[in-house]
């Protein structure tokens, strides 16, 4: 029985049928294989918070057998190697990583590319002399990327920049700093953006270019990596660069219009986000509902109780709303219609409803909700940082206000 009277499509359904299949033959057997060293932080990273080598290499083994498999570039354009596969596809295949894994099997959240860690749209404006030597090894999984664009004073409002790339020769010097730069502890290259022409950033009128650099450049620093909820590991890192060498070559894209690359990316994390607020809800959602059929208080099953069950209730009805969102907008996207507005309001109303999920099914535990073995408050921090990821709730709405006051009103 299914809630959704959309018909999915058959080769969506080979698809997430698919991905729940390599789950169960690559993903779970790994976890338990290797239980202590993937569930004990202090085992799975580094005194300084990095991942463990032979952490890093069972993520390498998952991101190279899903490519073999055919998922984990599925949603890259065929021009780079990937499988051109659509929205939808990758919607629905991130809800089902999401869903069936939750935050237990974590190994899984590198099954399929991330738009800002591997093969996206944004790999497709490399130049031609980096195709054969870049993208080989990130089609494989063997290697990755990072996307270098936030910095101490440009977050949400990127245009603030200062990463400056000064004209030397026929290339370039890049110097500067970054922030909150995902997976850049262990990417191989880094997507880096940066000031070329000064004066049209000022106006905010263009002149900041991408270019792709290898992490292994001269100048190129890994200064500190950044811990954050209590944890004792973490993939986000402060970058430095200093005076790093850039060569005509690795200019993605057109000079001074970085941003075009950018936001070819863009539209996936929000949809992806989307997907793991909604995997990660119905997960949660079902652990609660499993345990309050079995658990007592004062002679009752604590389901018989209306304040336990009606927080679970309302988080039912806004996944539901969230995951026919999701459906929605991924198919205005296959069908080449930007959906700014759409995708604005999917992406934030999903992860927020996510959130509450989670946080009503730790709820519904007790005390027990918060102990490590339940997961639950891992999934609670993941969906907590898709608030922020891709475009913070705040941004979003600022941009469905001026989508509805430029006349894009259907609802």
């Amino acid at each position: 029985m299914t809630a959704i009277a959309f018909d999915v499509p058959d080769e969506i359904k080979a698809i997430t049928d698919g991905v729940a299949a390599f789950i169960r033959a690559e993903i779970i057997p790994r976890h338990e294989k290797n239980a202590e060293l993937l569930s004990n932080a202090r085992r799975t990273f580094t005194d300084k918070g990095a991942y463990v080598p032979e952490v890093l290499e069972l993520i390498r083994e998952v991101r190279m057998a899903s490519a073999r498999a055919g998922y984990y570039a599925m949603s890259a354009p065929e021009s780079i190697g990937g499988g051109g596969l659509g929205y939808l596809a990758y919607f629905y295949a991130w809800e089902q990583v999401y869903h069936q894994c939750g935050s237990h099997y974590w190994l899984a959240q590198f099954m399929i590319s991330h738009w800002a860690k591997g093969p996206s749209p944004v790999l497709e404006k490399i130049s031609p002399q980096l195709r054969d030597s870049v993208l080989p090894k990130l089609i494989s999984g063997e290697h990755s990327i990072c996307f270098a664009l936030s910095e101490p004073g440009a977050g949400s409002d990127a245009a603030m920049i200062k990463t400056r790339a000064d004209k030397d020769g026929d290339g370039w010097l890049l110097s500067g700093s970054k922030i909150w730069i995902t997976n850049s502890p262990y990417a191989e290259y880094a997507v880096v953006f940066a000031v070329t022409n000064p004066e049209l950033a000022a106006r905010r009128k263009g002149g900041i270019s991408t270019f792709l650099v290898p992490t292994s450049s001269k100048g190129f620093q890994v200064e500190r990596l950044i811990n954050m909820w209590g944890h004792v590991g973490t993939d986000e890192a402060i970058l430095q660069f200093d005076k790093v060498r850039v060569e005509p070559q690795q200019l993605v894209g057109e000079l001074d219009k970085g941003f075009k690359v950018g936001m070819l990316g863009v539209g996936l994390g929000r949809v992806y986000n989307t997907a793991r607020a909604v995997g990660l809800g119905r997960w949660a959602l079902e652990q609660a509902l499993e345990f309050v059929k079995v658990r007592e208080s004062f002679g009752k099953k604590i389901s018989e109780y209306q304040g336990v069950m009606f927080p679970l209730a309302e988080a039912a009805m806004r996944l539901h709303a969230a995951h026919l969102m999701g459906i929605n907008v991924c198919q205005l996207l296959d069908k080449g219609q930007t959906a700014t507005k759409e995708l604005s309001m999917t992406k934030a109303y999903a992860v927020e409803v996510g959130k509450n999920a989670v946080d009503a099914a730790m709820q519904a535990h007790g005390a027990m909700g918060f102990t490590n073995e339940m997961h639950l408050t891992e999934a609670f921090i993941s969906v907590r940082k898709a608030n922020v990821a891709d475009g913070t709730n705040e941004i979003l709405r600022h941009v469905i206000s001026k989508q509805l006051l430029a006349g894009d009103i259907d609802l």
